[in-house]
């Protein structure tokens, strides 16, 4: 009986495996808090990607169905609306994955997205924040979505937290990155 009990597991094997710390990957991005974009920098540039978007689709689809006299409708079902869509989620997964994490808004405001288990941003990550959770959160309702921002410490919304993602200052990363240069260029004198 006690060579039994020797060779079973503990019965707490399971619960203590569960307790262990999870090992993540290499954490890449970390910053101190502040070097976050808040909620109305990160909304700003959002309006300024709405009207780059708007503007090609205007160029893409507009004038076409101006001259063959098609209606727009908005509406997902519809075939412009449809297109629309796709022009709307095209945009932001292009240019955040082919502009390291910037769109034309973003650029204009010096903020960029940065993942924090990857050094760069990887398509998958792209499509799952930038065209998953923008489809999602482009609704009325879930919209909201956007707000959890303003609460949380590293500035994350819902699609951030579904790709462990964020959105940093630019101006906060290059002075950090000076510091950093002129700390070593001290140190080897």
């Amino acid at each position: 009986m006690a060579e039994e009990t020797s060779q079973r597991p503990p019965a707490v094997g399971p619960v203590s495996q569960l307790l262990e710390k999870k090992k993540r990957k290499a954490q890449f991005h970390h910053y101190p808090d502040y070097f976050y974009a808040g909620f109305w920098i990160r909304f700003f540039a959002y309006l300024l990607d709405l009207l780059c978007v708007s503007a090609i689709t205007g160029i893409l689809l507009g004038l076409p169905a101006n001259l063959l006299n098609v209606t727009k409708s908005s509406e997902l079902l519809s075939i412009y609306g449809f297109l629309a869509l796709l022009i709307y989620l095209a945009y932001f997964i292009l240019m955040t994955k082919l502009n390291h994490g910037q769109t034309i808004g973003k650029m204009a405001f010096g903020i960029r997205v940065v993942c924090f288990s990857e050094e760069d941003l990887s398509w998958q990550t792209v499509f799952v924040r930038e065209g998953a959770c923008r489809f999602v959160l482009r609704g009325s309702i879930f919209m909201l979505g956007y707000l959890v921002t303003i609460f949380t410490p590293n500035k994350q919304h819902i699609g951030d937290y579904f790709s462990d993602t964020s959105v940093v200052t630019l101006n906060l990363l290059a002075a950090r990155e000076g510091l950093y240069k002129n700390e070593s260029d001290r140190i080897s004198q």
